[in-house]
């Protein structure tokens, strides 16, 4: 028993923690599917087929790069808005009694409602989709900021006004990096949540796109191209948490160490 837990603990720490648990998964999938024989759970060497053929194509870069796009404009917007809008809310009461009605309001209405309002009011644009997108990202955004706003440690602030440093600097070098937790943990979940209604916007009102190619592939039943597709686009935002996140986040809060 203790050597299979230091086994565990030795593998935890090696650089194949992360993928190992990816890779059996991978494996009990393919053992599955040839296990069945179903149309309905192709196994990944099909779908890395599929993957390959619609990168080769150019299908695939056209229409993820289009998502990107929207993806990109709506996580910044939301972050920008979000942040803004949680950090006043945070800072002031009257803010806050005042705003959070209509905060709770917007978090709890569904998303298909707004995209299909956005629709209606501004067209199938381009404009139609980015601003439902954002709308329905804000307000997490700016409740995980207003909690973290709340929970600065006003004694460093104190201190900052002792030592006479500007607003900006106060703002910059002891307010904002105690809300660093906050905005990478919203900027986490703003991803995960933003590219599933860019997937949603697409299928409703674009034709370019990941969601776009995925609702073609379901009028087909091609379940193949549906996970080729979500399989690329899993990948790309892992590259993002790994190369970009991570990277910054580490960065960041180096001077916690």
């Amino acid at each position: 028993m203790q050597s299979l837990l230091k086994f565990g603990a030795l593998l935890a720490q090696s650089r194949w923690a992360r993928i190992l648990p990816v890779l059996l998964a991978l494996c009990a999938w393919q053992l599955l599917a040839l296990q069945l024989q179903s149309k309905t759970l192709p196994p990944p060497s099909a779908v890395l087929s599929i993957l390959w053929q619609e990168l080769y194509g150019g299908d695939l870069l056209f229409h993820l790069g289009m998502t990107l796009v929207r993806v990109a404009i709506s996580f910044g917007a939301a972050m920008l808005l979000g942040v803004a809008l949680g950090i006043l809310m945070g800072h002031s009461n009257t803010w806050d009694h005042l705003l959070d009605a209509l905060l709770i309001l917007a978090l709890n209405i569904p998303a298909l409602v707004t995209i299909i309002l956005c629709y209606i009011w501004f067209g199938l644009s381009e404009a139609a989709a980015v601003i439902a997108v954002t709308v329905n990202k804000i307000p997490m955004v700016a409740i995980s900021l207003r909690e973290g706003a709340r929970a600065v440690d006003k004694k460093l602030l104190q201190v900052a006004q002792v030592y006479r440093l500007s607003r900006r600097d106060t703002f910059f070098k002891v307010y904002l990096p105690q809300l660093t937790p906050y905005l990478f943990g919203s900027a986490r979940n703003g991803l995960s949540i933003i590219w599933k209604i860019v997937l949603v916007v697409e299928l409703l009102g674009r034709s370019n796109g990941v969601g776009f190619q995925i609702g073609s592939f379901f009028h087909f039943f091609d379940i193949t191209g549906i996970l080729a597709y979500t399989l690329a686009f899993s990948l790309v935002i892992f590259g993002v948490e790994a190369l970009l996140l991570r990277p910054l986040e580490t960065h960041l809060n180096r001077w916690r160490a």
